[in-house]
């Protein structure tokens, strides 16, 4: 039964590479985070070597022994909670850029039906503005006739995201 269960936890070295290359790979996404580290539950110690990793310039060696270390850090603990909020920060910004896509289908659905489309964007939410969605909307289609830039186009993306955002 001994022999049975030091199989079982054996691990091949290309298994315990692969293992390191995953961690090194968390290591790396917690350094290129930016702000939503802090959403992150890690350590000073942890959160120290990568705020030193993003000071170091990504071309230098300094830089790839920083992300060694990281994963070196990362091994001796559990890294369960941090890989969930990491997957829960890229969920969020999946979502988002959902939305966002979907606003600029809004838009471009927007300029190129005129009234109907505003009816069925009004139906759809109805808190929205009919006189100023038509009023940016003949100021966007004037500037594309005219081959100007599409500064009302943009306004009106503007418009729809603040207020659709606060739905």
């Amino acid at each position: 039964m001994n022999a049975e269960q030091e199989h079982d936890d054996y691990k091949s070295k290309s298994q315990v590479k692969r293992e390191m290359q995953e961690i090194k790979k968390i290591g790396e996404k917690l350094v290129n985070l930016g702000t939503g580290l802090k959403q992150v539950p890690i350590d000073d110690e942890l959160a120290a070597a990568i705020e030193l990793a993003r000071k170091i310039n990504k071309k230098k060696d300094g830089y790839r022994r920083q992300l060694l270390f990281i994963g070196k850090l990362l091994r001796a603990r559990d890294i369960d909670p941090i890989e969930e909020a990491l997957k829960q920060l890229e969920m969020h910004h999946q979502q988002n850029t959902a939305k966002f896509h979907q606003l600029e289908v809004l838009r471009d659905k927007l300029l190129g039906g005129g009234d109907t489309e505003i009816q069925e964007t009004l139906e759809a939410y109805p808190f929205l503005e009919r006189q100023k969605l038509r009023q940016l909307l003949r100021t966007a289609q004037k500037q594309q006739s005219q081959n100007k830039p599409p500064s009302a186009a943009r306004e009106l993306f503007q418009y729809l995201k603040a207020e659709i955002g606060k739905e």
